[in-house]
């Protein structure tokens, strides 16, 4: 049963699974560090820093992971070197890094003001981990793309295991400066980067050029894609804290709770690293009946995980937060109920994006995702109890997104099927 279950995950997923696995405890020993040493206003600034750079961090900088490691995989089936799409991953990350300071620069009193009550230390913690992303997201795009799976698994393994560390350190030396919780965010990343460097530098070999427009030509669209679908699952946190500013105990509850309903993200992580490689590869070689099955299997194995994830977290949610993350008790089983939903729905929205990529569908997927944050901001706006707009908007921006990719990948497979 479990040689079966293993075959049909893409090439690599068991490796990047248990770098994955350490990351993801990382996340839950982090704030629930946080949450028992720092005040709920501080924990509110911690929450809100997290959900930006998960948001941002995964926006801006995953999609030059995502199409490095597509690059790299249809080259490396031709027998092509990484070496030039690492160079433009390198480039194009510190281009979006520099826009970003600027606005950091000229905005910073009122981001601080706005978002974390004035701590200009925390948008510096906020630069530096983004700077972090940015790093990390270029490297392991190179080693998905070759196929350096242990080497990708090892970074995530470093990266969670400094961040366990520190916070242990930080909660057994008593520290309760947000700051330094944030500021984990930013060391750990950087020390994985440079424990696997080795193995990246070795997996960029010499190539053909790679130009920038041909790089760019599907960054863009992506980077669309990636924002709003980050935003889609991480502005919940930042919405309550515009919505309702006194409401600090509802922020630092729902991202204890965000957290928890994710966990099946967590693990989807691990499939999603492969998957893309996987699809584009089999494309490249012609291999649609093996594209299809492939894709399938994805779609069977995150409701799988949705459905089991989602379980426990509804039960023992409210119960978890509060002893696990010292949460204030402000959220019910129902609340976990939508949440889990929400992910289950955003986890084949994801899926069904990796299938759409794979077809160098970019522009419908960043419509599609595009389509999804405006019905989110809609929900959030609306009328009625900030908390539940909230909820809601997860699940119904995730939704439309799902519904519209699987429609699109059903007509593109039907045209296939019906050609001569």
């Amino acid at each position: 049963m479990l040689q079966r279950l293993t075959r049909a995950l893409p090439t690599g997923t068991i490796a990047v699974g248990g770098g994955l696995a350490v990351l993801g405890v990382a996340s839950y020993v982090h704030i629930a560090a946080a949450g028992h040493r720092l005040s709920t206003l501080d924990m509110s600034k911690v929450s809100v820093v997290w959900s930006i750079v998960i948001s941002l961090g995964f926006g801006l900088f995953l999609p030059v992971e995502q199409e490095t490691a597509r690059i790299v995989a249809a080259r490396a089936a031709g027998g092509d070197g990484a070496g030039p799409v690492a160079r433009r991953a390198v480039t194009v990350s510190g281009a979006i890094l520099g826009v970003i300071f600027v606005v950091l620069a000229v905005g910073a009193r009122p981001l601080a003001d706005a978002l974390f009550d004035g701590d200009l230390g925390m948008i510096a913690s906020l630069a530096g981990a983004l700077v972090g992303a940015a790093v990390t997201y270029a490297a392991r795009g190179v080693l998905a793309g070759r196929g350096q799976f242990a080497a990708y698994g090892v970074q995530l393994g470093v990266d969670g295991g400094l961040r366990i560390g520190l916070s242990l350190a930080f909660v057994l030396a008593d520290v309760r400066s947000p700051l330094a919780y944030a500021l984990i965010l930013t060391i750990a990343p950087f020390v994985s980067v440079l424990a696997t460097l080795r193995p990246t530098l070795r997996a960029c070999g010499p190539g053909t050029p790679q130009g920038l427009p041909g790089y760019l030509r599907g960054l863009g669209l992506l980077t669309v894609s990636a924002l709003a679908a980050q935003t889609v699952v991480n502005v919940g946190v930042v919405s309550v804290k515009l919505l309702s500013p006194g409401d600090v105990s509802l922020v630092a509850a729902l991202l204890s709770a965000l957290i928890l309903a994710r966990v099946p993200i967590f693990v989807f992580a691990a499939l999603q690293a492969s998957l893309l490689p996987g699809l584009s590869s089999l494309l490249a070689r012609g291999d649609t009946a093996g594209y299809h099955r492939l894709l399938l299997r994805a779609v069977g194995i995150v409701t799988a995980l949705g459905v089991f994830g989602g379980v426990p977290a509804v039960l023992a949610g409210p119960w978890a937060i509060r002893v696990f993350f010292n949460a204030p008790d402000v959220l019910r089983a129902s609340d976990f109920a939508i949440l889990s939903f929400g992910t289950l729905v955003y986890m084949l929205a994801l899926v069904l994006g990796q299938g759409a990529l794979s077809l160098h569908r970019h522009r419908d997927q960043a419509l599609t995702w595009a389509l999804g944050l405006l019905v989110l901001a809609g929900v959030t706006l609306g009328p009625g109890d900030v908390r539940l707009r909230v909820e809601a908007a997860y699940v119904a921006g995730s939704a439309v997104v799902a519904v519209i990719l699987a429609v699109l990948l059903w007509r593109i497979r039907t045209a296939r099927t019906m050609a001569p």
